[in-house]
């Protein structure tokens, strides 16, 4: 075979239930014929054929074996561990530790009985304690996707780090954590990866930051509010995802199942942007000189229009004062915020307001609108909606 090279491997095939120097005998035997050298090495592969033991017991033979064989230099041994146990992954790491220097496996653990090494695991441990495996897996997920159209197979959703929820959070606690996290490693700030939950960098290896937290009946605030941001842009306050998560899970677990963005933003819409009962805006308009602003407004309530007008600092100001000399009961306005939606000649605008009654209530209120003044207004107006 000009041009090829060729390197034997023995194995003994028994060798996790074999007396150990038994198996030294006939590993030596099989040295004597083939004439390893350390420029030409032969690999001797020592199976744990069947785990009958814990993985230190495998561990220890390993070592036994490279303390005791002869020529230890001109050998490269290897592991070829099952998972009877389901503890092939730990067989290997300590055989590694114990004087391997090579890993037999399949993707995935793809195997007879309960399966061989699952190599994808070995690899990305290694990787997670910032040793390069040297396998290309920076994309997994399409790796995950030929083995499955392949084999017949499918990797289960909880597999490490190939599995579809491997990365996923719905715990309330658990989605607050990665969040901060998250956006303390966007800070750049940071050299190493250390978010909470996360084993390593999703995006290593081919994964997605909206797949990491996604929302159901045990989400809390925090998951709630991350996909409404990252997936639309609404940056709710933090007081204001206090009041909305509890009204979002509620809906969420009348459903009793996982609910996507797009879902949350319904909620969220139905909740604050589309109130307009019982009061709703026609028409306002306010003017300002020298930092005192006069607004005029009609309002619908109760199938009856209603003009009025007030006076303000501002034109929300303006326009409390107006609800106020129209004969609404007084409130105060206790937070506000803002920002743009979306970008180019159609952007919209979303404001948040907090309002507070006379007797202590408070209320959030949102509104979506072009024009910036005229969502602050709907803000007001969803708030009082929803304090009547």
């Amino acid at each position: 075979m000009k041009g090829t090279d060729v390197r034997l491997q023995y194995s003994p095939e028994s060798f996790s239930a074999t007396e150990l120097e038994f198996a030294l005998e006939i590993s030596e035997a099989v040295m004597a014929v083939w004439q390893p050298t350390p420029e030409r090495k032969m690999i001797l592969n020592l199976p744990c054929t069947v785990e009958v033991a814990t993985p230190n017991v495998y561990a220890d033979q390993i070592e036994w074996m490279c303390r005791h064989i002869r020529d230890r230099d001109s050998l490269i041994v290897s592991l070829h561990t099952h998972n009877d146990r389901s503890t092939g992954v730990a067989a290997t790491e300590l055989g590694l530790l114990a004087g391997a220097d090579r890993v037999e496996g399949t993707l995935f653990g793809n195997g007879e009985r309960t399966g061989n090494l699952d190599v994808v695991a070995v690899a990305l441990n290694l990787y997670m304690l910032g040793i390069h495996p040297n396998l290309d897996l920076s994309n997994l997920g399409q790796i995950r996707e030929v083995y499955e159209r392949c084999t017949g197979l499918t990797v289960p959703p909880r597999q490490p780090y190939a599995g579809e929820l491997v990365f996923t959070a719905f715990s309330g606690s658990h989605q607050d954590a990665i969040k901060k996290g998250l956006a303390e490693w966007e800070t750049g700030t940071r050299s190493q990866w250390d978010v909470p939950y996360l084993t390593l960098d999703p995006a290593d290896i081919g994964r997605e930051y909206r797949e990491v937290i996604r929302v159901n009946s045990q989400s809390g605030k925090g998951g709630v509010a991350y996909l409404l941001e990252t997936e639309f842009g609404i940056e709710l306050p933090k007081d204001m995802q206090r009041e909305f998560g509890p009204i979002a899970n509620d809906q969420v677990d009348a459903l009793g199942r996982e609910v996507r963005g797009e879902e949350l933003k319904a909620m969220f819409w139905v909740e604050y942007v589309q109130r307009t009962e019982p009061w709703s805006l026609i028409h306002f308009h306010a003017d300002g000189v020298d930092g005192l602003f006069e607004c005029r407004a009609s309002m619908k309530h109760g199938g009856q229009e209603a003009s009025m007008r007030g006076r303000g600092n501002g034109p929300i100001a303006a326009f409390v004062h107006a609800l106020a000399e129209a004969g609404v009961p007084r409130f105060e306005v206790t937070q506000f915020k803002q920002h743009s939606l979306s970008e180019g000649e159609a952007a919209s605008a979303i404001a948040y307001i907090q309002i507070r009654s006379a007797e202590g209530m408070t209320r959030w209120g949102a509104g979506v609108n072009t024009n910036i003044e005229l969502a602050s207004i709907q803000a007001v107006i969803s708030a009082l909606n929803r304090l009547s």
